[in-house]
């Protein structure tokens, strides 16, 4: 791990070191305060309980895209610059590489989820919410954020064009986040085996997050998110080994 933690310490400093990481978490503080507070409806939704629900239910669509803003130049611009042949020829190996990368994008993404910290005070000083569940509200959103991560991650070493991961890598989130969604089920059930079906309806990020949110902690959302990076980081680490000749 000790190689790990040195690229994940290069990475998360190089964050810091330009203006995009200090861009990135203002307009998520921005954008989660403005969907929770106005669009949200936070202080008069009528339902006579102090929980962060409404700040929770945002979140897939603030990862949406602004996490592929933040994986585009994971890999792509490492490629398209030529630096990824001096990141190897450092003491470590492309897994630890692909994990110190991914391991330092998921603590920024940590940091400025936890500085949303303002709410949870705030909705503790209007009533009395039920803590544990917004722990796991949180603890849902990061691994969420996690999942997001390492699609965005793997999408950027396929190319070499920041916008093309973008865009890409938008494209594929919302294919698992729509999954779920009832029209996309429909779209299925009317030809598709009915097994086949719910294991479409299981890959939706808001099939596992909703308990998570709500404050339901079980194993198989638990492992669902932790799979998902799993498989994505190695399918990661795969294609920067296929593409090592480009």
């Amino acid at each position: 791990m000790k190689q790990t933690l040195a690229i994940l310490k290069r990475e998360l400093g190089g964050y810091f070191a330009t203006p995009v990481a200090y861009v990135f978490i203002v307009i998520f503080l921005l954008l989660s305060g403005f969907f929770t507070f106005q669009l949200g409806d936070f202080y008069g939704d009528g339902n006579g309980q102090a929980s962060l629900t409404g700040f929770f239910n945002w979140h897939p669509w603030l990862y949406l895209f602004l996490i592929p803003a933040l994986t585009m130049r994971l890999w792509a611009e490492e490629r398209k610059q030529g630096t990824i042949e001096l990141l190897m020829t450092l003491p470590i190996t492309l897994p630890q590489a692909v994990l110190g990368k991914f391991l330092a994008s998921w603590v920024f993404a940590g940091v400025a989820l936890a500085l949303t910290f303002p709410i949870w005070i705030t909705v503790n000083y209007l009533g009395d919410p039920d803590n544990g569940t917004i722990v796991a509200g949180y603890l849902g959103s990061l691994l969420m954020a996690g999942g997001f991560l390492a699609i965005g991650a793997c999408v950027s070493a396929i190319t070499k064009n920041q916008v093309i991961a973008f865009v890409l890598s938008v494209s594929l989130s919302l294919a698992f986040l729509l999954t779920g969604f009832p029209p996309v089920i429909a779209l299925f059930s009317g030809w598709a085996p009915q097994p086949v079906v719910e294991v479409i309806a299981s890959f939706s990020f808001f099939t596992h997050f909703d308990g998570l949110s709500k404050g339901l902690l079980e194993l198989r959302d638990l492992v669902f998110f932790a799979s998902l990076i799993t498989l994505a980081l190695f399918a990661n680490a795969l294609v920067l080994e296929l593409k090592k000749a480009d």
